[in-house]
């Protein structure tokens, strides 16, 4: 213990560390999230340097607007995800626990979307092992929807336990599932 009874291993003696919304350890679960993302997107360019033609003729296939659509859906989720900080901040815990239900229900409403999608590659008889393409397409896009689920049911026990760092901690998941859709949509979707 140091002088001041504090143990020095708190948070809040951290610096700027401990300045940081929410909890340390879901910033930690955050940063990883984004390397095996950023090395999965990494691996997509790659790969598609290899056949850029193949990649191009698959992804023409994608649906843009459905994509386009969950990029709205998941931004305007995390502008709802804000507004419930902001309102826990100001102790407004009803509004809060609106605003992440809110959030937490356009979360749903990306699923349904995306279950669309897949359904309509499934009748096409597009898989998973029909092209690399589809495989990284498959794979990352179906990890990020697994970390949608995982956001609202974290969304839906804060609105329930909804103290400002739960909050904050929860919100930051979803602000990192919401920007790894952002960096997904145009490099699955657009990039040519």
């Amino acid at each position: 213990m140091s002088d001041t009874g504090e143990r020095p291993w708190r948070q809040d003696n951290w610096g700027v560390f401990g300045e940081l919304p929410g909890d340390l350890m879901m910033w930690v679960l955050i940063v990883s999230e984004f390397l095996v993302f950023g090395a999965a997107l990494l691996a997509f360019l790659a790969v598609r340097a290899t056949d850029p033609a193949g990649f191009s003729a698959d992804q023409a296939m994608l649906d843009r607007t459905a994509g386009a659509l969950n990029t709205i859906v998941l931004v305007t989720s995390g502008l709802f995800a804000a507004l419930a900080v902001v309102c826990r901040e100001r102790e407004q815990r009803t509004r809060a626990r609106r605003w992440l239900l809110a959030a937490g229900s356009l979360g749903i409403i990306f699923l349904i979307v995306k279950s669309f999608e897949y359904g309509h590659k499934a009748d096409l008889g597009i898989g998973i092992e029909t092209s690399p393409f589809y495989t990284f397409y498959y794979l990352t896009t179906g990890f990020h929807a697994l970390h949608v689920v995982a956001g609202i049911i974290i969304l839906g026990l804060v609105a329930w336990a909804d103290s400002v760092r739960n909050v904050e901690a929860a919100v930051a998941f979803w602000h990192m599932v919401d920007f790894i859709w952002v960096l997904l949509f145009p490099i699955i979707y657009l990039l040519r």
